[in-house]
């Protein structure tokens, strides 16, 4: 693990420590409503039994109050969001598609780490490793909006690279959650392989999230 990872690790860890209770993660942030989509680039994570396997184990020890369990077909790592489905046009869509196939053709598969498990305020993650590779894929996916858009949404910086196992789902308190994640944070990594980026429309239903697939962005093979 690098320096740069562990020590994020070790700082989240360390300050939910020192959380009295958790954030409900369900507000409604600015735009969104129940019959709103979003086009978002994901890295998804079908096909994985290591890390399915994994998430189970995990899960069967987090069924506590508070959290609301990711359903493994709705694992995901959130890379580069676009823009509310009706504010995005048909046209716009496609040219960054086929923008983001054509670079993303070059870049080899991820090939990734997922653990330990890392809390925060608003849910329970699995740290994702080596960073600088999704970074890199996600520089790639803003270069090519920054081909078809003059700006691109979202900031650069502060991207964090996680994938979601658990959401807070009230303002439940910590405490008996930081004492089962204690016992789970030396549980051995899930290895995966990512073989494209996926762009997808994005809702909100029922204190989870699922989406529809638009377009795939293969790695090459």
């Amino acid at each position: 693990m690098s320096s740069r990872e562990l020590a994020n690790l070790h700082q989240r860890w360390t300050a939910y420590q020192d959380l009295p209770q958790l954030t409900n993660h369900w507000y409604w942030r600015p735009g969104w409503r129940a019959d709103r989509q979003f086009y978002t680039w994901h890295l998804t994570f079908e096909h994985q039994p290591e890390l399915h396997s994994l998430v189970t184990d995990l899960q069967s020890q987090l069924a506590l109050p508070g959290l609301d369990l990711v359903p493994l077909d709705g694992l995901h790592l959130t890379m580069q969001g676009l823009g509310f489905t009706d504010e995005v046009t048909n046209s716009d869509i496609e040219a960054i598609v086929a923008e983001t196939q054509r670079r993303c053709a070059g870049l080899p598969p991820l090939e990734l780490s997922l653990g330990p498990v890392d809390p925060d305020a608003e849910g329970v993650g699995l740290l994702v490793r080596p960073w600088d590779r999704v970074e890199h894929l996600r520089a790639t996916i803003r270069d090519a909006i920054s081909a078809v858009w003059p700006a691109v949404p979202e900031a650069a910086e502060g991207f964090r690279p996680h994938v979601t196992i658990a959401y807070s789902g009230s303002q439940a308190p910590t405490e008996p959650i930081c004492a089962r994640l204690t016992t789970l944070r030396h549980r051995s990594p899930a290895r995966v392989t990512i073989r494209q980026a996926t762009l997808i429309a994005l809702r909100r239903e029922h204190r989870t999230y699922e989406w529809t697939t638009m377009a795939v962005a293969p790695l090459a093979r």
